[in-house]
């Protein structure tokens, strides 16, 4: 409730602009019954029928008052929610894209797009018009009740009896209402994550045949998130026709009790018009308690849910001072490197020197760590043990946007925005990008070619994820992209998995004539890391083998292996 007041605060002064025209518009509305009051009492029983026309458009000035202020009140009220709902969007989305990579291995993409997306449209509404609606039936019940103790207050003493009695059941109904949507929003985050990795996954399923296991988990959620709606809608049902009957059941004795004082000559006859003007003023408030009471709790309950995003932080601690050096040479220093995620050892004691503008190969069998010393060296996650240096800096002391802009990575799994193919290679560089520079950056990857074949060439518009393409065209792609970087160290995992034996061979001479670069290759292929200046092999998290491609031959240990296994016919 706090970080909600926070972001209402700020935009205190268009609360007080609505607050004003609530009030003011609350003000007219209960003048109204005055009026006709008088019109019973002066003109139709006093006679006075002069007053007729003054009274009439005092009525009409009213209307149209009334009609002024609730728009203001209404308008302002949209304003405050929109404004609300838009910075709470903003500094959410903010914070999801600062956290450490494992804060998304502990929150799904579907739980986090039902956060960004309905959830902030909840606290939007409560924050703003519905909380001003509520507001509103506070101050109309207190204007009326004074009101109605002036008209009489033994006739007052009905909606004193009826209210507290709806207020109990609405007191009820917002708990399980707040429970249910606690609820409802959890189950909304799964069902979105179910289809979300469906509709990512969709060539899986379907090369897979898992069309009906998919309906059926797809069902299973959905069928979830029915039961929970229905159990909030049961507890709507069982309340409403409860406050409905109390409402019209205080008309009803309204009218009763007001004609019999009249005919006991207690109060005027204009003055029960007027009470009954009153008695349906007070109706609205209650009946929409429930929808009211409904939409805040839901309001609030998202932003519970909110707020546990918003409390997560990095896992990365960030340095008092981070170090952000003019230039980086590229020397790369591993020593000795432990890492472990929940007890489990993924690197141990892992040491090597990679001077500037060298190649370091690294091997292993799937498993063996390789991708993890990426993401070390990248400070994705932090080592549990040793240091990683670049250019003799423990890389936890550099700035973190410093470290990660110094390094130029070519993935083996290709995220493609659904954007140009030359926006797409810039996407490291937007800001200082020059379109001369695209094109040599494809050709090194030898991605031109292709390229040059599509229908609007480097402004062609490729679908989401690289859709359409193949995956050695999105390798490519995503080869020119870091090699368009100009960054000081290269990093290819396994980066040319996807690409032909001739393709790669023209990639390997294209990288070899990248001079000023330290390259650090991981890859399966012996073929990728074989021209190295140093080469390790990965087993279990260790460094089983290491040297250059010919003593690790003479070595005749698991490089070996590989080398027969690749090339053995060919080799002898």
């Amino acid at each position: 409730m706090k970080q909600l007041l926070r972001y209402m605060m700020k935009y205190w002064y268009l609360y007080l602009l609505a607050g004003a025209s609530l009030i003011l518009g609350v003000v007219m509305d209960v003048a109204s019954p005055l009026i006709t009051e008088r019109i019973v009492d002066d003109v139709i029983i006093g006679g006075q029928r002069e007053l007729l026309v003054s009274l009439l458009v005092v009525l009409l000035v009213l209307g149209i008052g009334k009609g002024i202020f609730k728009y203001l009140e209404e308008f302002t009220g949209d304003v405050i929610g929109i404004s609300v709902g838009r910075d709470i969007r903003r500094d959410l989305f903010n914070h999801i894209e600062k956290m450490s990579v494992g804060f998304f291995d502990q929150f799904g993409v579907g739980e986090l797009m039902s956060r960004i997306g309905r959830d902030v449209d909840r606290v939007w509404d409560a924050a703003g018009y519905l909380g001003l609606l509520c507001a509103e039936a506070i101050v109309h019940t207190i204007f009326v009740m004074v009101c109605m103790l002036r008209i009489s207050p033994l006739l007052t003493l009905i909606p004193l009896c009826i209210m507290p009695v709806v207020a109990y059941i609405a007191i009820r109904l917002e708990k399980k209402l707040d429970q249910g949507y606690d609820e409802l929003s959890e189950v909304t985050a799964k069902l979105n994550t179910v289809a979300e990795e469906n509709l990512a996954g969709v060539r899986t399923v379907k090369a897979f045949s898992r069309e009906e296991y998919e309906m059926e988990k797809f069902r299973h959620h959905n069928g979830k998130y029915y039961n929970r709606n229905m159990t909030i809608d049961k507890a709507m049902a069982d309340h409403d026709p409860a406050i409905s009957f109390l409402t019209k059941l205080l008309l009803v004795l309204s009218v009763t009790a007001g004609g019999i004082l009249v005919v006991r000559e207690k109060i005027t006859l204009g003055q029960p018009s007027a009470f009954m003007g009153y008695a349906n003023n007070i109706v609205w408030p209650m009946e929409i308690l429930g929808w009211v009471t409904n939409s805040l709790a839901a309001g609030l309950a998202s932003m519970k849910k909110i707020n546990k995003i918003m409390a997560e932080s990095s896992q990365l601690p960030v340095a008092s001072k981070p170090v952000k050096p003019e230039k980086i040479e590229g020397n790369v220093s591993f020593s000795h490197v432990d890492f472990e995620v929940q007890g489990r050892k993924i690197l141990s004691d892992i040491s090597f020197d990679l001077p500037a503008s060298k190649t370091l190969g690294v091997m292993g069998m799937t498993g063996s760590g390789k991708t993890t010393l990426v993401q070390l060296l990248q400070r994705l996650y932090d080592v549990t043990g040793g240091a990683i240096f670049i250019d003799g800096m423990d890389i936890r002391e550099m700035d973190i946007h410093a470290l990660r802009g110094c390094q130029a990575l070519i993935s083996q799994d290709v995220f493609l925005f659904s954007d140009t193919v030359q926006d797409n290679i810039a996407v490291g560089r937007r800001k200082d990008m020059k379109r001369l520079e695209i094109v040599p950056a494809g050709q090194a990857a030898d991605a031109d070619e292709f390229i040059q074949r599509l229908p609007q060439k480097y402004e062609t518009v490729i679908g989401e994820r690289g859709v359409g393409l193949s995956g050695g065209q999105k390798q490519r792609i995503s080869m020119a992209r870091a090699f368009v970087r100009k960054a000081p160290i290269l990093i290819l995992d396994d980066a040319t998995s996807a690409l032909d034996m001739e393709t790669e061979r023209q990639v390997q001479r294209n990288l070899r004539q990248m001079e000023g670069m330290t390259k650090i290759i991981i890859a399966h292929r012996i073929s990728s890391v074989r021209n190295a200046d140093e080469i390790i092999v990965l087993q279990d998290g260790r460094i089983a083998e290491r040297g250059t491609h010919e003593s690790l031959l003479a070595l005749k240990g698991q490089y070996y292996e590989t080398w027969m296994a690749q090339y053995g016919e060919e080799s002898a």
